[in-house]
């Protein structure tokens, strides 16, 4: 199914906002628990909140940071910057206070939007250096004490005390707005604009904030409703978190194809299938370790109750991709797409291949090269790097971070880090990655910050923090350290106190204490040996000491 792109000078957010309302009107297009809003409801709610952002001082090329759960102030919010020209900085809700004040310092937000409750991870935020004008809170009151997915205790529930210049406000309340009296969107705006800046996790440094320009977002709208086959009937409907631009580009898929999209608070594997029944979904979106997760479930009347015809699931192990469709009747699309480029590389339910990632789509180009450069020939492993025959399909590079962007769109293409190789037909296969990143639950995790947090220890000397396989088909965090002289560590006590430093999927499982690392001649560790031992018997695990659910 071919989707209609805009014309290039329309492919910004208002210009898709407008279309939308135009083409589809009163046809549902978002959906958030017993709530929905229509195509026509899109480009007021863009403009209301948009009159409250310029209320408070946001203006052209201003950050909006925006700490949210899945729920509908999150997409006003994006749109409402979109509206003037503003560029909304999604943070990852299982950011702790190092992190959420790394992203406000490296970004210079002036305005944060924060769910209530997430206010105490301010507490250890470092709020001193920021550009931070206001804070908007938003939602209930802050409870006694939350725990993380992994059953680890979260910040406490209290709020930190504030600079006396930042000020704390609840986000103010929607201004009513007519067809006839909407404040237009800034004529300026144009396709090749930020529209939001998304931190991905560094590699061997801090994480980076991509900067995802208008048309970017609408290419991304453009190639995943064409690979998903997605038409004005279909009703989308993701348990991923909005922060990722997997979930993000969920709502331009239906604004372009004129369908849905339910979202949903969180991914529940005893509640997925009852849950999609309900919605009515007929596309679903999965990660890697989601699948198995689910076909861990006791077989039910619900994995066949629903209307699903398809679902996407990068990175899901194959004889997983091969039961869920047994068990489920759903085929899932494999494919390969990041938060710099878009979703280059894709499968098929008519054509796929077990293990592989895909073929090229229309409008990319591909390479797997070595470390020079050099293009490799088929069946030969090497990195994957990628171009666009679009000028704004990818993004132009990482928010303030010159030298970072150059080493990755280095001499025309993009590259991406990781190691693939290519079939003599032009299938992709993934082998591993060659940057030092770890991936779980469907995050990036920067073994460096892993490393920083660690490190902070009193009783840690030294660390390396690397990947090792899980029965899930996906990594688990491991992290092997030296103590120091005269004193001794409790892997138990060290899992709490990352607790309250590092997102829950970040916190390692295996914990090794040791009495050397292995180094190079000049110092350096030897990460690979380290991989390769794997998890040894001497290592703590955590998911077995305290009982914590796989997923």
């Amino acid at each position: 199914m071919t989707i209609e792109a805009l014309a290039p000078d329309q492919r910004t957010l208002p210009a898709m906002l407008r279309r939308g309302a135009e083409r589809h009107g009163d046809r549902p297009l978002l959906v958030f628990g017993a709530r929905s809003w229509s195509h026509r409801d899109l480009p007021r709610l863009a403009a209301a909140r948009a009159a409250t952002l310029r209320a408070a001082g946001v203006a052209r090329g201003d950050r909006v940071a925006v700490m949210l759960s899945n729920r509908i102030e999150l997409i006003e919010l994006v749109v409402a910057c979109g509206w003037i020209g503003a560029a909304a900085v999604p943070i990852n809700t299982a950011a702790m206070g190092p992190q959420i004040g790394y992203v406000l310092r490296d970004c210079a937000a002036r305005l944060l939007v924060l769910e209530n409750a997430f206010v105490g991870r301010l507490a250890t935020a470092e709020l001193g250096e920021v550009a931070l004008e206001t804070i908007w809170v938003v939602g209930d009151s802050l409870s006694t004490q939350t725990t993380t997915r992994d059953g680890m205790p979260d910040a406490p529930a209290t709020v930190p005390a504030m600079s006396a210049r930042i000020a704390r406000l609840p986000l103010p309340p929607l201004p009513a707005v007519s067809d006839d009296d909407m404040p237009a969107a800034d004529p300026a705006i144009a396709p090749a604009d930020t529209l939001a800046v998304l931190y991905t996790s560094g590699t061997t440094g801090p994480a980076k904030g991509v900067l995802c320009s208008h048309a970017q977002l609408h290419w991304w709208g453009v190639h995943s409703a064409e690979v998903l086959e997605v038409g004005a009937d279909d009703v989308l409907c993701t348990t991923l978190p909005l922060f990722h631009i997997n979930a993000l580009n969920t709502f331009a898929q239906a604004s372009l194809a004129g369908c849905r999209v339910a979202y949903e608070p969180r991914f529940s594997a005893s509640a997925f299938w009852p849950t999609m029944g309900e919605r009515g979904a007929t596309v679903v979106y999965l990660l890697g370790a989601m699948v198995p997760i689910l076909l861990a479930q006791p077989a039910s009347l619900a994995e066949r109750g629903h209307a699903v015809r398809i679902g996407l699931g990068p990175g899901v192990p194959a004889r997983a991709a091969a039961v869920f469709r047994e068990r489920t009747g759903v085929p899932l699309v494999e494919g390969y797409g990041s938060t710099e480029t878009n979703f280059v590389i894709a499968s098929a339910p008519q054509r796929s291949r077990a293990g592989a990632m895909g073929w090229l789509r229309p409008g990319f180009a591909a390479r797997v090269v070595d470390a020079d450069d050099a293009e490799l020939p088929a069946g030969e492993a090497g990195e994957l790097v990628l171009r666009a025959d679009e000028p704004l399909a990818f993004s132009p590079g990482y928010f303030g971070n010159a030298e970072a962007t150059a080493a990755a769109w280095r001499n025309g293409w993009f590259h991406t880090g990781d190691r693939v190789v290519r079939d003599g037909d032009g299938c992709f296969r993934f082998v591993d990655r060659l940057k030092d990143a770890i991936r779980r639950r469907g995050e990036n995790i920067s073994s460096y910050e892993v490393e920083q947090v660690l490190q902070g220890h009193p009783a840690v000397a030294s660390v390396a923090v690397y990947p090792v396989r899980s029965e899930l088909g996906e990594d688990e965090v491991m992290a092997t350290l030296v103590c120091r002289a005269g004193k001794a560590l409790d892997p138990a006590e060290l899992a709490r106190f990352c607790a309250t430093r590092l997102p829950y999927f970040a916190i390692p499982r295996f914990i090794d204490v040791v009495a050397d690392l292995p180094r190079t001649e000049n110092g350096k560790v030897q990460k690979y040996k380290l991989r390769e031992r794997g998890v040894t018997a001497s290592a703590w695990d955590r998911q077995a000491a305290t009982g914590v659910a796989k997923g």
